[in-house]
């Protein structure tokens, strides 16, 4: 780590720390770059996280006590912005927070500077509010949902203006920090484990490799895997599981959570990788490219920022008809595994490990040069920091 960084007392804050999904991945990295930092997040599962963060003090807040795990803590979805305003950070040079959700939130001293990595803003409220609503078909308990997303929001909203600086997986992301909060924020893209992966011998299976959501539309891709009659595997495990093995047919098969090794092997010899929903980033995308492999992606989010279209993978637009009409059309024995190799190597460790603690180091020397608290995104009405606000959203 840089230097100046031995002598500053750090804290990394994270939404919740029980499995090992991409935005774990990132933190995980983040860990190692300041490895004499603090670690805080809401909840804790060791098991979970496969024991990668055992080497760390892991602060966690009084909803351990509860003893949530990946499948349950979503019960407790209400009580997580207080769980996260409770952490003491008194005595901090710098926070730097990865969130997904309300990590960004925490509340920090004065003089402490804050970073928030955003993967992207809480999207239940924001970016996928209408999906979440429709799915409920009770109108009272929708109106229920809805007026806690109100209320969600408007605390979404001034908790991002405490934040001192923002940095964005993805100009996706970007878009979203600067429409949601009114926000600034440099790209940082994540870090991408490339050396894990190799080109293979190719077979003439199809992979998805996702947390297993319904908002990941992963059930546009069974429905076309089930009319091309071609063989789907999908790696991955989450609350849609059950709906999805229901909806499979014959030839699409569900793996279930695998080893990082079984994943490597799975995405070398597959013909493409199919990306049936619109990612912030999309970590998947660059490892199926490291392992010379190319992705069929909808067209949208960071797929347009990680894949070239024609070269290393293809675009779709719409449902499972187009999806299908693309695999079919697509012939990926004409990619060039090296150039997916070297396309996914703009994206590696090494790359991120420049990145953050530059972009880390330029906020805390803006915040010690005494620059104005306000940058250009944010409404002139509204003051950022720990001082009273003037405006919120409805």
């Amino acid at each position: 780590m840089e230097e100046g960084n031995s002598q500053r007392r750090v804290a990394l804050v994270h939404d919740f720390l029980l499995d090992v999904r991409g935005a774990e991945r990132v933190f995980m990295e983040m860990c190692d770059l300041y490895p004499q930092a603090d670690v805080y997040t809401a909840v804790y599962d060791e098991d979970g996280t496969e024991g990668r963060f055992a080497h760390r003090e892991i602060h966690t807040s009084f909803l351990q006590r509860t003893r949530p795990s990946a499948r349950t803590f979503r019960t407790l979805l209400p009580l997580y912005p207080s769980a996260i305003e409770s952490f003491d950070f008194s005595g901090y040079e710098l926070v730097i927070s990865s969130s997904s959700a309300w990590a960004h939130a925490v509340i920090c001293d004065e003089g402490t500077v804050h970073v928030s990595y955003c993967h992207n803003p809480f999207r239940y409220v924001w970016n996928d509010r209408d999906h979440t609503l429709a799915q409920r078909r009770d109108p009272v308990s929708r109106a229920a949902l809805r007026a806690l997303f109100r209320r969600w929001r408007q605390w979404d909203w001034i908790a991002a203006q405490r934040v001192d600086a923002y940095l964005a997986n993805s100009r996706t992301t970007q878009a979203r920090i600067s429409s949601y909060f009114g926000r600034e924020s440099a790209v940082v893209y994540p870090p991408v484990e490339t050396q894990r992966f190799s080109p293979g011998e190719v077979r003439d299976y199809y992979v998805v490799l996702s947390e297993l959501m319904a908002h990941k539309r992963i059930d546009r891709a069974v429905r076309a895997f089930n009319r091309l009659r071609l063989p789907l595997v999908i790696v991955g495990d989450g609350p849609d599981a059950r709906r999805l093995r229901r909806m499979a047919g014959p030839l699409v098969s569900l793996a279930g959570r695998v080893s990082d090794e079984r994943v490597a092997e799975l995405l070398a010899g597959c013909r493409a990788l199919v990306l049936p929903s619109v990612e912030e980033f999309g970590i998947a995308s660059v490892e199926a490219q490291a392992a010379g492999r190319p992705v069929i992606a909808v067209r949208g989010g960071g797929a347009l920022e990680t894949v070239v279209d024609g070269e290393t993978g293809a675009f779709f637009d719409g449902g499972p008809d187009e999806l299908a009409t693309v695999v079919l059309e697509f012939d990926d024995r004409g990619v060039d595994p090296q150039a997916c190799v070297a396309n996914a190597a703009r994206f590696t460790s090494e790359v991120f490990a420049e990145a953050l603690p530059r972009e880390v180091e330029r906020a805390v020397a803006a915040a010690s040069s005494g620059e104005p608290a306000v940058d250009r995104a944010v409404p002139p009405r509204v003051r950022r920091g720990r001082r009273t606000l003037t405006r919120r959203p409805g």
